[in-house]
């Protein structure tokens, strides 16, 4: 789930913990007797703050420039190459992806903390200085310094609930960029440990 555009969600109650003497587990991790929680939104987003995921910038251009943070971004399929991401129906920068031909995918390096929450907060003008960009294959924006950037060919735009899953074929690319990677996790930006 991405966190651009979207509101932080509050942290749940932890469940108690089970009795240590319980068959069903206790301090030694096994398993353990808490109820399981009713499916909510915030069910989801306390369970994928605890799932790590790289973080990318999706950019387009249409009648405005448009660009965002996401953690949802997956390769699909090799042949042919395609990827997806998601992208919230009420955020500011859907209907430029709406529209887009083409996207600008970046994933970003544990060096680019600043500019995952600029591209991840509302409201801000994302492609003023300092950052730094050009216009790539298709007249796609690209953000520079990134570890990989691919322009990819919008081929679907799957309803998915509050979201749209954007499927698209990647066309060109750079995969040598600098910089390891940045992970998000429990709604933090990290660098990746070995």
């Amino acid at each position: 789930m991405p966190p651009a555009e979207n509101r932080t969600a509050p942290r749940l109650p932890s469940p108690s913990s089970p009795d240590p003497g319980s068959p069903h587990g206790g301090t030694d991790g096994s398993a353990d007797a808490r109820a399981p929680l009713d499916g909510s939104p915030d069910l989801l987003r306390a369970a994928f703050r605890r799932h790590p995921a790289g973080v990318a910038v999706i950019t387009a251009r249409g009648s405005r420039l448009a660009g965002f943070t996401a953690t949802s971004l997956t390769s699909v399929s090799t042949e042919p190459p395609l990827v997806s991401f998601g992208v919230g129906t009420a955020s500011g920068s859907w209907p430029v992806i709406a529209e887009a031909e083409h996207v600008g995918v970046h994933l970003l390096g544990e060096h680019q903390r600043e500019l995952a929450g600029l591209f991840a907060r509302s409201g801000a003008d994302r492609f003023a200085p300092p950052t730094r960009w050009r216009e790539g294959p298709e007249g796609v924006p690209l953000l520079e310094s990134v570890p990989v950037w691919l322009v990819c060919r919008v081929v679907a735009r799957v309803p998915a609930g509050d979201h749209r899953v954007v499927v698209a074929e990647v066309v060109a690319g750079d995969p040598a960029g600098p910089g390891r990677p940045l992970v998000h996790h429990d709604g933090c930006y990290n660098a990746l440990r070995d």
